[in-house]
C-alpha cells in the first residue's frame, strides 16, 4: 500500500492543472497540419508540449553560464516554489 501512495503522491506533483493558449495564422497552421499528416502526429498537445519544453530546456541549457550563478532548480523536487 505505501508505494502505491507515494505513486499517487508522484503524479499529483506531474498532473497537468495550468492552460495556455497558443493562436496560429493560417500559414502556421497549415504547416502544423501537414506535418502532423505528414509524421501520423494525433496527439498535437503532446508534440506541441515536447517542442516548447524541449526548446526551453535546450536554451536554459546553452545560456546556464551566464544566467544563473546556482545550478538551475526548475524540476529539484528539493527546491522551494
Amino acid at each position: 500500500m505505501v508505494k502505491k501512495r507515494k505513486a499517487e503522491k508522484k503524479d499529483d506533483k506531474l498532473k497537468r492543472v495550468y492552460r495556455s493558449t497558443i493562436l496560429f495564422n493560417q500559414k502556421e497552421i497549415q504547416a502544423i497540419n501537414h506535418y502532423c499528416k505528414k509524421y501520423k502526429i494525433n496527439n498535437r498537445s503532446k508534440l506541441m508540449r515536447e517542442m516548447i519544453i524541449g526548446s526551453v530546456l535546450k536554451k536554459f541549457d546553452e545560456d546556464y553560464p551566464t544566467l544563473f550563478e546556482n545550478t538551475p532548480n526548475l524540476f529539484n523536487q528539493n527546491a522551494n516554489g
